[in-house]
């Protein structure tokens, strides 16, 4: 089992900046991927970005260029830095663990931390 804590969340004016942290614990095979997904109300979850246990990055058009996502290996432990925020990025943000052992995949969530960007 895998165990995700979140924090970092809050409120921001649009135009600021908020960093995210996601740190796992538990049994952790050395092959995986961390990454942050986003929830806006009525709206389905969708990828923000990911980083795997090599460092190689995939973002979401949309964070392309504001986000950056980054991992400590040795704490387990992802950080989203996101700068100039707008309204739309407004959402509970939950961090996502998949660990993989003889090619089966593992996957699991955090509990969410919400983002909201006043105007």
């Amino acid at each position: 089992q895998v165990q995700l804590v979140e924090s970092g969340g809050g409120l921001v004016q649009a135009g600021g900046s908020l960093r995210l942290s996601c740190a796992a614990s538990g049994t952790i095979f050395n092959s995986n991927t961390m990454g942050w997904y986003r929830q806006a109300p009525g709206k389905q979850r969708e990828l923000v970005t990911t980083i795997t246990s090599g460092g190689s990055t995939n973002y979401a058009d949309s964070v392309k260029g504001r986000f950056t996502i980054s991992r400590d290996n040795g704490k387990n432990t992802v950080y989203l830095q996101m700068n100039s925020l707008k309204a739309e990025d407004s959402a509970v943000y939950y961090c996502n663990f998949i660990h993989y052992r003889y090619g089966v995949g593992y996957n699991y969530w955090g509990q969410g931390t919400q983002v909201t960007v006043s105007t």
